[in-house]
């Protein structure tokens, strides 16, 4: 009998967990979806997977051969193209590292706030 609770337990805990994690990843999608059209570019592209690097760097411009360095070695590429991002969009620093740590927040800040695209932001320095 407790092996059977315990059992309903994990199980009740993992689906609570599913739902939050749609939820925030609902959130970025949103929040991406409506950065990209503030942008000019499709909406939908957010979703598609490689392709939405491409249109990211596009919107930030950065070359395109910077998808070789944000699928290999993500990290460093990923912080600078976030920033660029923000920076794009009128935003600081601090706000393209939010878009790495916590883009649940910052893509339907940017997405929904009031920030305009200003042009790719690696283009201009």
């Amino acid at each position: 009998m407790d092996q059977e609770l315990a059992t309903g337990a994990a199980a009740g805990g993992f689906g609570i967990a599913a739902l939050i994690y749609l939820a925030l990843l609902l959130l970025i999608i949103i929040g991406c979806w409506k950065a990209y059209a503030k942008a000019g570019k499709p909406g939908w592209s957010c979703i598609i997977p490689i392709y939405n690097i491409l249109v990211w760097l596009e919107i930030c411009g950065r070359p395109a051969w910077w998808i070789i360095l944000v699928l290999l070695i993500p990290i460093i590429p990923a912080i600078i193209v976030c920033i660029d991002f923000a920076k794009s969009f009128g935003k600081g620093a601090g706000t393209g590292i939010g878009l790495f740590l916590l883009p649940f927040i910052f893509f339907p800040i940017i997405g929904f706030g009031s920030a305009t695209y200003t042009g790719p932001s690696a283009a201009q320095s």
